[in-house]
């Protein structure tokens, strides 16, 4: 019988979600990583009795542009803190009609369409390939979806991500092709933030917060800044009323994940032992430890 873990939860805020309320024991620390500095400090505390880590994606005041993020040293913070699963929290643009302001989305999957950002823990000298084929873990996906309900909130389950460079928004045409491709919603910051998540074998979920409708619709020209940051804001206290409901749901000692999220290393590595590269694998001691230690 595998032992049982106690699950840290790991929080990551999108635009207008900079703290966490009613963490208790709270206290902002610097963690420190091989791959540069993550976002901002990050918030530790207790929810509900429940172990969280809280990082504000582009630190709070919203310093970082989604293409000058550090991916790679968010998720590595997270791991290297005990957090076991993560929760995305992310304001996206709809490509949907039944998909309005003001509305979640548990999405399951992605679309990367980006180009300018470190997307792997591994390379030259330490190659691995990872499976994202789900890149959500459907048991985190349960837990919010049933959370949301009980909050009334309004909420789909299902559908997909397409995550783009940025900074600029689509080009209506760019728009219409999404639309064709069957995805749901658009933002510019969970890829490669999901890969990474993989790699470092955390179960991750993602909640896309609709904040307006993209170019495609006919009446986005109408729409002002005002009206979005108040959608924004909205959807920032829905968001934290969602956390605290869904974080006592994912706090029960588990065994390994059904879907195989914390084992996504076990046929991964493919660089002999006696090839790889000890100063990548010494970066790589809280991402893939797990496996190195038993190689």
């Amino acid at each position: 019988m595998p032992d049982l873990i106690e699950p840290v939860i790991g929080l990551i805020g999108g635009s207008g979600l900079y703290d966490i309320d009613g963490l208790e024991e709270r206290a902002w620390r610097r963690v420190e990583t091989p791959w540069g500095e993550p976002s901002d400090l990050l918030l530790f505390g207790r929810l509900a009795g429940v172990r969280c880590v809280f990082l504000p994606r582009h630190g709070r005041g919203h310093p970082t542009p989604p293409s000058a993020l550090n991916y790679r040293a968010n998720i590595d913070a997270m791991k290297r803190s005990g957090v076991t699963e993560i929760l995305s929290l992310s304001a996206v643009g709809s490509l949907r009609e039944d998909l309005p302001p003001g509305h979640f989305v548990i999405v399951d999957q992605f679309i990367d369409r980006t180009f300018a950002r470190e997307k792997s823990f591994f390379g030259t000298g330490c190659v691995a390939h990872v499976s994202v084929a789900h890149p959500v873990c459907p048991r985190l996906g349960d837990a919010l979806e049933a959370s949301a309900r009980e909050l009334a909130l309004p909420v789909t389950r299902g559908g997909t991500y397409l995550v783009m460079e940025g900074p600029q928004f689509s080009t209506k045409a760019e728009s219409e092709l999404y639309r064709q491709w069957g995805c749901s919603v658009i933002g510019m910051t969970n890829m490669p933030e999901a890969k990474l998540a993989r790699e470092a074998e955390l179960c991750y979920a993602t909640v896309a917060m609709v904040t307006d409708f993209d170019c495609w619709h006919p009446d986005h020209d109408h729409v002002t800044v005002d009206q979005v940051v108040k959608v924004l804001f909205g959807n920032a206290d829905k968001a934290r009323a969602l956390v605290k409901a869904v974080v006592p749901k994912l706090g029960q000692r588990r065994g390994p994940c059904p879907a195989g999220c914390d084992r996504a290393l076990d046929h991964a590595l493919i660089t002999a032992p006696e090839k790889r590269d000890p100063a990548l694998l010494a970066k790589l001691d809280a991402v893939a430890g797990r496996v190195l230690r038993a190689a």
